[in-house]
């Protein structure tokens, strides 16, 4: 008598496999929803396939358009140096995304690339008249802010920002602050004009004085070397010296100490709270702290992290996914 074979029993596909069997014929006989918008208008309009197809790529182009807009809003956003005061980290020309999301839940560390916005230009378009700034002889046209001009500011000091300005409006309510502008005479000459302003006793910016204004902002790049209470200097050898001690970060970095107009980081400098020390590190070209100040966190945008141009240089940056930060 002849045995009989017995079949052997098919292997069972493991969970994986049968996972994603049954994803895939959950997808295929899923009917695919028309666009959202051509369900609203078919409630009120007959439409054709062709306008339901148009309706179907506007909508599309205009989500895009929306992610686009929440992603260099919120997340990143893309820049180009037009100078060369980062020379070599950054040249003349090179275009990277700056990582702004991150440093929500983290701040910046010095060594690191960062940029921020600086206020290059603030005009006086109006004086109320009958205001403090009326009363102490300030004019419409008068520059506290101009490109390059650290002789000008308020306080004695250059005004990086409209949110140094009214802090220094703030610590001086009910004294006189100094106004020192450039005035322009003729298409060729101006001058520097100081005016001393009575601050009202519960003065916060320009607008409680009198003043109207427009300010024209940038993006800056630099490196940050110190922030809110350390003391930083700039040493005899142009070694950076953070709380008295050489800083290790920027033991290979020999920044200039002496020039027309740099003030500030050639003595030990205290950075205030809340404020940032930062400097190019093309020292011979670099309009920077040593002229102008401190840069407030409020005014911190974010970290370079990637470089998409020039194509030879394309990648990560400032130790991002482990690349060098110099």
């Amino acid at each position: 008598m002849k045995k009989s074979k017995v079949r052997p029993q098919a292997k069972r596909p493991n969970w994986v496999v049968r996972l994603w069997r049954w994803y895939w014929e959950r997808r295929r006989r899923r009917v695919k929803k028309p666009p959202w918008a051509v369900r609203l208008l078919r409630r009120r309009y007959t439409l054709s396939p062709r306008t339901e197809r148009i309706i179907g790529w506007v909508e599309t182009i205009v989500e895009v358009g929306v992610l686009f807009w929440l992603i260099i809003t919120f997340v990143t956003v893309r820049m180009t140096v037009p100078t060369g005061s980062m020379i070599p980290a950054i040249i003349p020309g090179d275009s990277f995304f700056v990582d702004i999301l991150s440093y929500h839940f983290r701040d910046p560390t010095p060594g690191s690339i960062v940029v921020f916005w600086f206020l290059e230009e603030l005009k006086i378009t109006r004086v109320r008249e009958g205001s403090p700034a009326a009363e102490a002889g300030l004019q419409a046209g008068d520059y506290i802010v101009a490109p390059g001009r650290w002789d000008i500011g308020v306080g004695g000091e250059p005004v990086p920002s409209l949110r140094t300005l009214s802090r220094r409006i703030v610590a001086a309510r009910g004294s006189s602050l100094e106004f020192t502008v450039l005035r322009q005479i003729t298409s060729r000459e101006a001058q520097v004009v100081t005016a001393w302003i009575k601050v009202p006793t519960e003065a916060k910016d320009l607008d409680d004085l009198g003043v109207d204004y427009k300010a024209r902002r940038s993006r800056y790049v630099k490196r940050l070397v110190a922030v809110g209470g350390q003391t930083v200097q700039i040493g005899a050898g142009g070694k950076i010296y953070i709380n008295g001690s050489p800083s290790s970060v920027f033991a290979d970095m020999t920044y200039a100490r002496t020039g027309l107009g740099i003030r500030y980081g050639v003595e030990p400098t205290v950075v205030p709270a809340g404020h940032y020390f930062v400097l190019g590190d093309n020292t011979l070209n670099s309009y920077d702290s040593r002229y102008w100040g401190f840069v407030p966190e409020e005014d911190f945008i974010g970290c370079p992290f990637f470089r998409v141009w020039p194509f030879s240089r394309f990648g990560p940056m400032n130790g991002y996914f482990w690349s060098p930060r110099f």
